[in-house]
């Protein structure tokens, strides 16, 4: 059975102040590029999954953007092991289960109220963020099949570089996707085309 996101009065606060003052203590520079303007809608927020940091980053970035109740997916015996984070918003996912067709309606049941904030890694797994193209996994679309209420899907891609400083700096990339078409294969496609334009622009950015 799927363990739900229970989202508790004093672990939610804290886990967002521990989380920007972790961030500030490790990385030397934290800079947020692009803009989205946050709508009446709940937030499905697309990212590149690279490291333990990902589940940091992103609730820095609905603290700083959106504002919304975070909520993100855990492997199930991970979760067991830190049940901490089922207080922050976390709720568990079974790959090796028919479970996962609980886990996907309930994200889309999460989609479905306008104070939601979801995040997903749609690799499935953690990988190089040099590692392209990002195939997404299956399971995006049976989350968007059939809402009846607007979702705000928003890309996001997370690159880490040092240059000449001694710490190194998180470069967030995010944008709206607005495509006309909720598909899995526009989606993928769309998220991809702005992977490479965000190195693109990392490159040109420290020339």
């Amino acid at each position: 059975m799927i363990l739900k996101a229970k989202h508790n009065f004093f672990v939610v606060p804290f886990f967002e102040w521990y989380s920007r003052s972790k961030m500030k203590k490790h990385f030397g520079n934290i800079q947020i590029n692009g803009a989205v303007e946050p709508k009446n809608a709940s937030v499905l927020l697309i990212s590149n999954h690279t490291s333990w940091w990902d589940g940091f980053w992103v609730n820095y970035i609905n603290q700083k953007l959106f504002r919304r109740k975070f909520h993100f997916m855990m492997l199930e015996e991970q979760l067991r092991k830190h049940m901490f984070f089922n207080y922050t918003g976390a709720f568990s996912v079974n790959k090796k289960s028919r479970g996962i067709v609980e886990t996907l309606d309930y994200t889309a049941e999460l989609l479905s109220n306008p104070d939601n904030f979801v995040l997903i890694f749609p690799q499935g797994e953690i990988q190089s963020m040099h590692d392209q193209p990002i195939r997404f996994e299956k399971g995006i679309e049976r989350l968007l099949k059939n809402q009846t209420n607007p979702i705000q899907i928003v890309f996001l891609v997370n690159l880490v570089d040092y240059f000449s400083n001694r710490k190194p700096g998180i470069y967030f990339y995010v944008q709206e996707y607005t495509g006309n078409t909720i598909d899995i294969q526009s989606i993928n496609d769309s998220y991809n085309l702005f992977y490479a334009d965000s190195i693109e622009k990392q490159k040109n950015a420290h020339k």
